[in-house]
Formats: C-alpha cells, structure tokens, sequence
C-alpha cells in the first residue's frame, strides 16, 4: 500500500468521523441545554400525531431525547450502523439518513397515538438497520448479503423494536424508520441498476 492509498484512507477516515461524531456531539450537546436551561421542555418540540404544531417535529424529533439514558441508548448503535452505511459510500448515508429521518417523522405523526410526544435517534438507527438488511435483497451482490448477514449478527435482536411493546418506546418511529431505510435501499439500488455506462473509441 502506497503513501497515497494510505492518505486516501485517512482522508476517508476523518470524514466518517467528523460526520458521525459530529452527530454525537450535536444530540449530547442539545440533551445538556435542554437538561440545564429548559428543563426538559425542548421535548415539546418533538413529533405531537397529528397536529399541525406536531409536524415541525419531523424536523427535530431525532436531535431531541428523554433525558441522558435515552441518548446513551442512541449512541453506540448510530455509531456502529451509521458508520457502516459511511462504509457504502457518501451518497447512500445522505440518502438513507434524509429518507429515514423524513419517513419515520411522518409516518409516526400519521399513526401514533394522540397527546403523546415522540422524540430520538433511534428512528435514524432503525433507517441504518433497515438499509443495510434490505440492501441485500434489492441488489443481490455477494458483499450485500454479507454485510446483510454481519449486521443480523451484530443488531438482529433490533427487529424487535418495529413491534408495539414497551411502554413509552415509539415503535412506530422505529417501523418507519426501518421502511425509510427499506425505501433508501430501493432507490439506491434501482440507480445502480439504471446506470448505462456507454465506452467508445474515439480513433473510429
């Protein structure tokens, strides 16, 4: 390996993370302010079903969480999915984050329960988990599957969560997010398939 692969690498590695601790940083951060200044009343700002106030939570919702456990729970498996779908490119994380984020916001305005208030990452990690498992069925590659077969290993038990179960767990941001994730891997696999690469020579 050459001393510009070994750049490109580390090029690459610092991007992954400033973009993901970046993250990190800004949820940990906002969950201190919201903890020290507002007393928590920055979950107000969260998805409220079916109200138009509620709507801007789409917007904020996974930045926003139930105090410090709750941001904890987010941070390592973001860090570990997130980091593996920075593994498949710059172009599917900015995909399968915006389509999980959208997704997951409306679809859990649309469905969960009146008066409650919906807040977290963890629609964003189940968008990641959603992603990295259906990828392997929208394009059939062999590094689809085993990555596919890597995160069932590591994250399986996460399937769980798309569920109705715990009380005050919104299973239905963890569902749209995972049908977010579902719907990036789709995408980004029918590009690939619809990209025609056309070689010529230019003495003919």
């Amino acid at each position: 390996m050459n001393e510009n692969s070994l750049r490109d690498i580390g090029t690459t590695l610092k991007t992954q993370i400033i973009i993901l601790g970046g993250f990190i940083i800004l949820i940990w951060l906002v969950e201190v302010v919201d903890w020290v200044i507002f007393q928590s009343s920055l979950d107000l700002y969260g998805i409220q079903p079916r109200t138009v106030s509620g709507l801007w939570g789409v917007l904020w919702a996974p930045v926003l969480h139930h105090g410090f456990g709750h941001v904890m729970a987010n941070t390592v498996p973001f860090l570990v999915l997130g980091w593996f779908v920075l593994l498949q490119g710059m172009r599917p994380c900015v995909v399968v984050t915006a389509v999980a984020w959208i997704v997951s916001g409306l679809g859990t305005w649309l469905i969960a329960p009146a008066n409650t208030i919906h807040v977290g990452a963890s629609s964003l990690v189940f968008g990641y988990f959603g992603y990295l498992l259906l990828r392997a069925y929208f394009e059939r590659s062999f590094s689809a599957i085993l990555w596919s077969l890597f995160v069932i290993m590591l994250y399986g038990g996460l399937i769980w969560g798309v569920f109705p179960g715990r009380i005050g767990i919104s299973w239905q941001g963890h569902l749209f997010g995972f049908i977010g994730g579902g719907l990036a891997a789709y995408w980004l696999a029918k590009i690939e398939s619809d990209t025609i690469v056309i070689t010529y020579n230019p003495n003919e």
